[in-house]
């Protein structure tokens, strides 16, 4: 199947999940699972776990590095954050539309420009936007 064709299949399927009855979505669970899922499980996650398993499917599951390193996490092996913003090249540039205006902050070797003032981090960037406190990672979209 062609991938846009793949990819409209999946999106019906995808839409079509509010329709199916939680009978049909513990089933599905227990088929992947092999057992029933935990007692009061709320219907969004049986619906998540179904659209992932569609996804999965159709365009391929995580990376064997990825789901270790999620599983990690979610054990609380390691912190959530990845830390992206240390990720990004200086001359990188962030676009945030905040208060009807479009702010634009670049990356820079030993911080972040914005309005041309340097700021030590993307969180003070976010403060001086906001004039609240923020996460700067967060509030970029990062």
């Amino acid at each position: 199947m062609a991938g846009r064709d793949r990819r409209a299949v999946v999106e019906q399927a995808l839409c079509a999940l509010a329709n199916l009855s939680r009978e049909t979505l513990v089933e599905s669970w227990i088929k992947a699972h092999g057992h029933p899922p935990p007692k009061g499980v709320k219907r969004g996650l049986l619906e998540r776990d179904h659209a992932y398993r569609l996804q999965a499917r159709a365009f391929g599951r995580l990376k064997a590095s990825t789901a270790r390193k999620l599983l990690a996490i979610a054990r609380g092996e390691i912190p959530a954050s990845s830390n992206a913003a240390s990720k990004l090249k200086p001359g990188s540039r962030l676009v945030r539309q905040w208060g009807g205006v479009t702010h634009h902050v670049e990356t820079i070797e030993d911080g972040y420009l914005w309005n041309d003032q340097r700021y030590p981090s993307l969180s003070a960037v976010a403060r001086a936007i906001t004039g609240a406190h923020w996460s700067g990672p967060r509030f970029f979209g990062l």
